[in-house]
Order: C-alpha cells, then structure tokens, then sequence
C-alpha cells in the first residue's frame, strides 16, 4: 500500500513562529494520502482497474500544496512522506478501512471488488481509478 506521512511533534512555522501540530494531525493531508494509498493498493491487486495517475499525481500536489499553505516547510512534508513509523500507520489505518467494508487486504476479489464500487459512486478513491 502507498503509505505517505507528514510531520515531527513540535514543528514550528517560521512564518508565523507558531507551533505547527504534526501533518499527521490535520486530517484533509492525513486522509488525503490514505486515499492515494488505498487507490494504489487496489489498482495493484486488480487487473480490471488502473490509476487515473494523472488525477492521483494532481491531487498529491494538492497535498503537498495544502501543507506548505499551511506553513509546512518541503523538508517537513518530505520527511513526513518518507517516514516509515508514518508509512506503518497508513498502512493500518487502510487495513481497517478495507476491515470496516469487510474486505481483507489479501482478497484480490474483495479489493477489486471495492473498487469497483468506489469507482461507481464516484468517491475519492474513485475518482484516482478507472476501469480497464
């Protein structure tokens, strides 16, 4: 699974010398990736379904974009994407995702499945799919 983190505790805006909390914690950045993630995984594990990866790279620039409005340096953002503590939590949190609409991550049918319906109704992991 595309697994992408953001942020150290304590991280500090220059621009505003505040305290910036940890890009784990601002959920659009957060939940944004565990989309990206989830759509990579299920194109991955379906032959019947690719990337739209012209609308996944646009909307990881979105991201990226969004955390720098927010005062959050590159080398943060890079670090936070890098992070393999924040890469095993995405990858959690995608496990309960599939869990929560009864897919198991090893069940290819399941997964293309899934998405399918995310493509059907259009959701956010939808729109990063398109079938073959």
């Amino acid at each position: 699974m595309l697994a992408v983190p953001l942020g150290l505790p304590g991280q500090v805006s220059v621009a505003s010398g505040q305290a910036l909390p940890p890009l784990r914690e601002v959920s659009e950045i957060d939940n944004g990736l565990l989309w990206v993630a989830l759509a990579d995984e299920i194109r991955k594990s379906c032959d019947g379904i690719e990337a739209r990866m012209f609308n996944a790279l646009m909307f990881l620039n979105s991201l990226k974009r969004t955390a720098r409005d927010l005062g959050y340096s590159r080398e943060q953002v890079r670090t936070y994407l890098k992070s393999d503590d924040e890469k095993a939590r995405m990858r959690e949190r995608g496990e309960a995702y599939l869990a929560a609409q009864g897919v198991s991550p090893d069940d290819e049918a399941g997964l293309c499945k899934l998405g399918r319906a995310e493509i059907d109704r259009n959701s956010r992991i939808g729109t990063l799919l398109k079938a073959k």
